[in-house]
C-alpha cells in the first residue's frame, strides 16, 4: 500500500469522471487512501486513468446514479464487499442548468435538485451506519460559491447549493455525537465543464487540482472537532 497522509484509509467520491470529483479522487489515491468512485458514465474515463497501471487495481470505479436510491445502495454493497467499510465520504456529483425561472421546465428543476442535493442525501444515508464504525469518518459535501450568492440564470443550482450549505451545517451537529465530521467546500469558478455551461465566458480562478488540495485538508489534516464548516475557496 502508497505511503502517504491517508495511507490505510477508504474514501469513496461520487462524480470521478471529470472535473473536481476527478482530482479528489486521484488525491487521495496519490496519498495512498483506497479509492471507490463512481459516476453516471465512465466510458469517457476516470481517475483510474491518471493512476500509474501497477496502483488501479486497489481503487474500484463503479456505474452509480446517485438519484436513485437503488443504485446508491448497490454501490455501497459494492464497495463493503471489495474494499470494507469508508473512513471518507466526498459527494461531489452534481449538474447545472443555465435558464431563466420562467421558462425552466419543472423536470430541469428537479434535475438540478435530485444531483445536487437528494443524490448527496442519499449517499449520506447509504454510507453513515458504516461510517460510524470507523472512528473520526469524514464527510465532505460539495458546494458552491452559488451557495452564498445568487447567479443570474442559475436559479436552480443556486437553490440546490444553498440546501447543501444548510444540509451540512445540520449533519454536522446530527453526527457530533458519533465523531463524524461533515464539511463543505464551497468553491468559486473553477475551470471545469460545469462552468462552461453554468457561466459561458467566465474566466476560471483556479483549478480542479486546487479544489482538490482543500479536499485533502478536510479529509486528513483538519482538526476532528472541526465540524459544520463550508470553506469558502473563492475571495
Amino acid at each position: 500500500m502508497s505511503a502517504g497522509k491517508l495511507a490505510g484509509k477508504t474514501a469513496v467520491v461520487t462524480g470521478v469522471s471529470r472535473g473536481i470529483g476527478r482530482a479528489i479522487a486521484g488525491l487521495l489515491a496519490s496519498e495512498g487512501a483506497a479509492v471507490a468512485g463512481c459516476s453516471r458514465r465512465v466510458s469517457s474515463g476516470t481517475f483510474l486513468d491518471d493512476l500509474d497501471p501497477a496502483e488501479r487495481a486497489r481503487h474500484l470505479v463503479a456505474v452509480c446514479d446517485v438519484r436513485h436510491r437503488t443504485e446508491v445502495m448497490a454501490f455501497r454493497d459494492l464497495v463493503l464487499a471489495r474494499l470494507g467499510a469508508p473512513d471518507i465520504l466526498v459527494n461531489n456529483a452534481g449538474s447545472v442548468a443555465r435558464m431563466s425561472i420562467e421558462s425552466m421546465p419543472e423536470e430541469t428543476w428537479d434535475e438540478v435538485f435530485a444531483a445536487n442535493l437528494k443524490g448527496t442525501f442519499l449517499a449520506i444515508q447509504a454510507f453513515v451506519p458504516v461510517l460510524r464504525t470507523r472512528g473520526h469518518a469524514r464527510i465532505i459535501n460539495m458546494g458552491s460559491i452559488a451557495g452564498h450568492r445568487g447567479t443570474p440564470l442559475l436559479a436552480a443550482y443556486c437553490a440546490a447549493k444553498h440546501a447543501v450549505v444548510g444540509l451540512t451545517r445540520a449533519l454536522a451537529e446530527e453526527l457530533r455525537p458519533d465523531g463524524i465530521a461533515v464539511n463543505a467546500i464551497c468553491p468559486g469558478s473553477v475551470d471545469t465543464e460545469m462552468l462552461a455551461i453554468g457561466q459561458p465566458g467566465a474566466t476560471p480562478e483556479m483549478t480542479s487540482a486546487e479544489v482538490a488540495r482543500v479536499a485533502l485538508f478536510l479529509a486528513a489534516d483538519a482538526p476532528a472537532a472541526m465540524t459544520g464548516q463550508c470553506m469558502d475557496v473563492f475571495g
